[in-house]
Parts: C-alpha cells; structure tokens; sequence
C-alpha cells in the first residue's frame, strides 16, 4: 500500500504514541500478557489509520469535454442551484460524500488553468446533509476548462474532518487526474457545473476519483 504524503506525520506522531503505550503499560504491569492484547490491537489501529491515507495508481479518463469524478463516493446531490460565489448563475450541483472507508483524495476533474482558490471557515457538521455545502468548512477553486467552460469545485469538512489540504494556485494550469488536494477523514466535494451539462451519474450512485465520468460538456 502507498501512502500519500499527507499522512507520513500523522502516522509517525500515531507510531511513536502506540510504541510508548505499548512500552510503558508492559513494564508498568510487568506482564507479557498486556504485551500480547495490545500489540494486535495497536496493529490493527495503525493498519486502519494508514487506510486512510493510501494513494492508489490510477488511469485516468482524459477528454476536454469530459467532467471526470475528482473524489470516490456517493452521490448526494444532483440539482440545479444558484452559485453566488464564482460563477454567480444557474448551475448544476453535484456532490460526493466520502466515507471513512473511501480514498480521501481529491482530483481535479477537467482541463484547464485555475482562476481562483481560496478557504472559507466554517461548521462541521455531517458531510451528507445538504446544508453543509454552504455552513461548513470548505475550500472553494474555480476553474477555466479549456474549452471555455467554467466550473467551481468544493472540498467540504465534514464532522470527523477537520483537514482540508487544497494545491490549487491562482493562474497555474492543470489536467484531468492531478491531485488537487486532499481531505482528512470523511468528506464531501460539490461540482458547480454549467446547466447545459449533460449529467451521466445518478443519486446513490457509488462514483470512483479519476475515471467515473460525472457528465459532459
């Protein structure tokens, strides 16, 4: 398995933390047996947490007119909403909630050159409830596609999530399947795509970062 950059601290400050309790509650009790219990558990509790931050290989679908999934999940959302941020009009939102069991990387789902990013603070409250578009912590990017198109995309805390990581800059170009960022923990990413786009994904529909194809220009 391999490990995205953004959990080698974690599971450093996680491995030196487990290899203290395991150390100190042995020679503390003076038994082996307390050795034996925790040292499986304490195993299975770094296994999991390195899960979290596994970086798959993955071929992704490219195609200018394509927008391709930017995150694993589940279909939440598919409606036509008003975007008051970047694109100010009609749009078609399009959300992903990602579990803890998902990858928790975030791709970039077109081709084109970035015009703005920037945080925004806020609640963190369950990533599948619809308010949490709009109340909760999020960083926001817009993007030029290519073709002329322009797409907002959302990387959303959830309750567990308190991390966004987002490598968007101002003015850089991107392509269809480069890391655009990064979510600790459970998640959602919201597609603010143009209301003429033709939707190819359903609600509940399980979607995988890099190759499900969301919809077409």
């Amino acid at each position: 398995m391999i490990i995205h950059k953004e959990g080698f601290k974690i599971l450093t400050v996680l491995l030196l933390f487990l290899l203290i309790l395991n150390t100190g509650l042995t020679v503390l009790l003076k038994s082996t047996l307390i050795f034996v219990i925790l040292v499986p558990i304490s195993l299975i509790l770094f296994i999991l947490t390195a899960s979290f931050f596994r970086n798959p290989k993955r071929k992704c679908f490219l195609h200018d007119n394509a927008i391709i999934a930017p995150a694993d999940g589940k279909i939440v959302a598919i409606e036509e909403v008003e975007e008051n941020e970047f694109i100010k009009t009609k749009c078609i939102q399009v959300s992903i909630f990602m579990n803890l069991h998902n990858v928790h990387i975030n791709w970039f789902p077109v081709n084109g050159k970035i015009i703005e990013s920037y945080y925004k603070p806020g609640l963190f409250m369950a990533a599948y409830l619809p308010k949490s578009s709009t109340d909760n912590e999020r960083t926001s990017t817009l993007i030029q596609c290519n073709n002329g198109k322009q797409i907002a995309v959302n990387q959303v805390a959830g309750a567990i999530a308190r991390r966004i990581v987002c490598y968007a800059k101002q003015n850089n170009s991107i392509k269809q399947g480069e890391q655009l960022g990064f979510i600790k923990f459970g998640s959602r990413v919201d597609l603010y795509l143009p209301s003429d786009t033709r939707i190819d994904v359903k609600l509940e529909q399980k979607v995988r970062g890099n190759q499900t194809v969301i919809g077409w220009f």
